[in-house]
């Protein structure tokens, strides 16, 4: 039987690779896998009966094969590829198109992930979070970057004003995990902006000291 729960979603001109797996595992499950590869015996004048049997059972499964894919692709794909005759040339065309065209979506992912800076007037953490869904589709285009990596580029992403703690991060011994970064970058931010309160708390003080005494006798008092 058939397990139609391994079938992709319709295949719609974007991340083919992806669909492109799914695909293959599916048709894996289905015994038709091979017919992506292989071309039709050619039949000769000796082939007997059972010979002859063999190449209508062999047609009959690529004709499956071949449709699996057609029908694994939106209407407009569908529509453009649904003359090629067999399953095998139907799988090089697609892979010939999309993978040329999924290497340019790659580039393109990589660079805006190369080019993103980190800035003060957002919060670090919602700054990470943009970074990992970079990431992420970086992964799904198929380029695999070692956790390692990615955490050594968002310390390098950290805006001028948090310098030293990515010095600190920088010398830190113990490799850190992305889970263990985001955590202590929430934490120094906590920390950051409780200075930052602290130090603006006296001034706001100071300054109702001063209102004060001007409004009563003139005399201008000012804290510091």
């Amino acid at each position: 039987m058939a397990n139609h729960a391994e079938k992709p979603k319709k295949f719609t001109g974007v991340h083919f690779k992806r669909w492109q797996q799914k695909m293959f595992f599916y048709l894996t499950t289905l015994n038709l896998a091979q017919f992506l590869e292989k071309t039709a015996p050619i039949p000769t004048a000796q082939d007997d009966a059972q010979s002859v049997s063999a190449l209508d059972a062999w047609k009959h499964s690529e004709f499956l094969c071949r449709n699996y894919v057609l029908n694994g692709m939106a209407d407009p794909l569908y529509n453009v590829y649904c003359g090629i005759k067999t399953a095998k040339e139907l799988w090089e065309s697609l892979d010939k198109k999309y993978k040329t065209e999924d290497a340019g979506t790659m580039k393109f992912v990589v660079a805006r992930f190369l080019d993103f800076k980190m800035v003060d007037s957002k919060t670090m953490i919602t700054q990470v979070q943009e970074l990992q869904v970079m990431l992420h589709e970086i992964h799904v285009e198929g380029m695999t970057l070692s956790e390692m990596f990615q955490v050594a580029a968002i310390i390098e992403k950290l805006p001028p004003s948090w310098v030293e703690f990515n010095n600190y991060l920088k010398h830190k011994r113990k490799e850190m995990t992305i889970d263990e970064l985001i955590f202590s970058l929430r934490i120094e931010e906590d920390n950051k902006t409780a200075q930052q309160s602290a130090r603006v708390e006296p001034m706001a003080k100071a300054n109702m000291v001063e209102l004060g005494q001007s409004s009563k006798g003139g005399i201008r008092v000012r804290v510091k």
